[in-house]
C-alpha cells in the first residue's frame, strides 16, 4: 500500500473506451436477429459469415443511435459517413476484417457531465463516438484444448464512446460509467447491461510526476465485468505502475487484463508493436449522407435527459442534491416524478412519497415503476391530502396508501373518510382530550413545569393515543403548549 505522501506526488491519466450494444433487431450490415441467449451460431448467414458475393447493407436505425448519442453529449455530428475495413485475424471475426469508422466518425468531440469527488460537477471530454460492428464470441472450457466459436454476437451494432485523457482518479472513472449508462438507457439506444457484455469497457491508465509536462506511458487494462471492477482495475494499476516508477523500474506500453478474483492486472501482449490494421474504404458500403431533414427528425425524437432533469428538478423544483441524483438514476422513475410534479406544487413532498413509500413497493415487489398501479394523480391526492391537514403523513402512507394500492381509482380523501381516518381539527373537539391526559398526569405536568419540556412528546402521543391517530399534531400541539403555559 502506497503512502499518502507518496501517492501524492502523481498525477492519474485515465481515458476510457466504452462499447455500448445498440437495442436494434437486426445486425449492423445483415438482416440477422441481435436477440440475446439463443442457441449458439442460431442467429448467423452468409452476410455474417462474409461468404463471397455477399454485400452488407447499413442499418438505417443503428445511425439514428449513433446520431441520438451524439447530440446526448453535444458532439458535432459529421453528415457525410464513410465506413472502413479493420483487417485482422482472430477466430471469432469470420470476415476476416471489421466494418469500422476509422478517419470519419459520426459524432467528433462532446461531453459528459459527472459529479467529482468534492461533489462538484466537471465535463469529461469525448474524442470521438463510432460506429462498428462486433465480434462473435469464443469459449474455452474447463478441462478441453479446442476453442468453440459462436457467431451470433457477430456483427451486432455498437458505438465506441471514446474519452479524452481526461479523468483523474477512478471514483471519477466510475461516476463517468455511471453517466454513460444513463445516457444509453434515457436515450433507450442500449440496455446498459455489463454482465451481458451489452456495455463493456476499456482503460487506458497512466500516471505522471505532479506538474509534468508529458504523459506517462499508457497501459491499457480488459476484461473488466461490471463498473466496480473497472474502479478495482484503476485503482490496482495505478498503484502499480506508481511503485515501478518509485523504484527506478520503467512502465511497459502493453495490454494487460483484469483478474477480478485477485483484484490485480496481468499482462497479456506489447504495444510497443502497433498492429497494422491496414484500414482502408469498405468498397462495398456506400457513404451514409445524414440529410438537414433526417437530422432534424432524429432530434424530435430525443427525450429529456438526465443532466437536463438533475438541473430541472435542483434549480426549478427546489429539491436536496441527493433526492435529484436518486430520482434522476432511472428514466422512468424521473419521467414520473416530473409528471407528478404537474400535479403538485409540494415538490418536496412528492420527493418524500417516491424516494419513500413508492420505492419501497417497487423494491419489496421487484417492481418497474411502469408496472406501479398507482398513477401520479392517485400520488397528488395523497400528497393533498396531507397538505390540507385531513391526515399526517403517517397515516397517508400506512393505511390510506395500501388500501389506494388495492384499487387504484379510488380517491384517497374517500378512503380515508371510510376508514374514519380524517384528522380532528377542531379546537373545540380536541380540548376535552388534551385536559383528560393532562389530567391523568399530574406529575408530568409539574415536571413540565419545572423545565422538563422534553415531556411534551410524551403528552403528544397520550393525545394521539386517546384520539385514535385523529387529532390533527399541529392543532393538538399548540392547545397543549397554551394549557401547560
Amino acid at each position: 500500500m502506497l503512502s499518502p505522501e507518496i501517492r501524492d506526488k502523481y498525477t492519474v491519466v485515465i481515458g476510457l473506451e466504452v462499447h455500448a450494444q445498440l437495442l436494434t433487431k437486426s445486425k449492423m450490415y445483415a438482416p440477422d436477429s441481435t436477440e440475446y441467449g439463443a442457441l449458439p451460431n442460431t442467429h448467423i448467414s452468409p452476410i455474417t459469415l462474409g461468404h463471397p458475393g455477399t454485400l452488407p447493407k447499413v442499418n438505417k436505425r443503428a445511425v439514428e443511435f449513433a446520431v441520438k448519442m451524439g447530440l446526448a453529449c453535444g458532439s458535432e455530428i459529421t453528415r457525410h459517413n464513410i465506413f472502413a475495413r479493420k483487417n485482422y485475424f482472430y477466430p471469432d471475426l469470420p470476415k476476416g476484417y471489421q466494418i469500422t469508422q476509422d478517419k470519419g466518425p459520426i459524432c467528433i468531440g462532446g461531453e459528459v457531465h459527472i459529479k467529482a469527488k468534492d461533489g462538484l460537477e466537471r465535463s469529461v471530454k469525448l474524442t470521438r463516438i463510432h460506429m462498428e460492428e462486433d465480434a462473435g464470441k469464443s469459449m474455452h472450457l474447463a478441462g478441453e484444448v479446442d476453442t468453440l466459436v459462436d457467431f451470433n454476437r457477430a456483427g451486432v451494432p455498437l458505438i465506441e464512446i471514446v474519452s479524452e485523457p481526461d479523468i483523474r482518479s477512478s471514483e471519477e472513472a466510475y461516476a463517468y460509467l455511471v453517466e454513460i449508462k444513463k445516457l444509453v438507457r434515457y436515450l433507450d439506444i442500449c440496455d446498459g447491461n455489463m454482465e451481458e457484455g451489452s456495455l463493456r469497457c476499456d482503460a487506458n491508465v497512466s500516471v505522471m510526476l505532479n506538474g509534468a509536462k508529458e504523459f506517462g506511458k499508457k497501459v491499457e487494462v480488459k476484461n473488466m465485468n461490471s463498473f466496480r471492477n473497472v474502479q478495482r482495475a484503476i485503482e490496482f494499476e495505478v498503484e502499480r505502475q506508481i511503485t515501478a516508477i518509485e523504484n527506478g523500474e520503467s512502465i511497459a506500453s502493453e495490454t494487460r487484463t483484469f483478474d477480478a478474483t485477485t483484484g490485480t492486472t496481468a499482462s497479456m501482449r506489447s504495444k510497443e508493436d502497433l498492429n497494422d490494421y491496414r484500414y482502408f474504404p469498405e468498397p462495398d458500403l456506400s457513404p451514409v449522407v445524414i440529410s438537414d431533414e433526417w437530422l432534424e427528425a432524429i432530434r424530435a425524437e430525443m427525450p429529456s435527459l438526465p443532466h437536463a432533469l438533475y438541473t430541472k428538478f435542483t434549480k426549478t423544483f427546489g429539491l436536496p442534491e441527493y433526492d435529484a441524483q436518486v430520482l434522476t438514476d432511472s428514466k422512468e422513475i424521473a419521467l414520473y416524478f416530473e409528471e407528478l410534479c404537474g400535479l403538485t406544487d409540494n415538490y418536496k413532498a412528492a420527493s418524500n412519497w417516491m424516494m419513500g413509500p413508492v420505492k419501497s413497493y417497487l423494491n419489496e415487489l421487484t417492481l418497474s415503476i411502469d408496472e406501479f398501479p398507482i398513477r401520479p394523480k392517485g400520488i397528488a391526492d395523497l400528497i393533498a391530502l396531507v397538505d390540507a391537514g385531513s391526515v399526517n403523513f403517517s397515516v397517508a402512507s400506512q393505511k390510506v396508501y395500501p388500501e389506494i394500492l388495492k384499487n387504484p381509482s379510488a380517491s384517497p380523501l374517500k378512503v380515508a373518510e371510510s376508514l374514519n381516518l380524517i384528522q380532528e381539527s377542531d379546537a373545540s373537539s380536541l380540548q376535552p382530550i388534551i385536559d383528560q391526559v393532562l389530567a391523568a398526569h399530574p406529575d408530568k405536568v409539574a415536571a413540565y413545569k419545572a423545565g422538563k419540556t422534553g415531556l411534551m412528546g410524551m403528552f403528544m402521543g397520550q393525545v394521539m393515543k386517546e384520539s385514535k391517530g385523529k387529532a390533527d399534531p399541529k392543532v393538538a400541539t399548540q392547545l397543549l403548549e397554551k394549557a401547560l403555559s
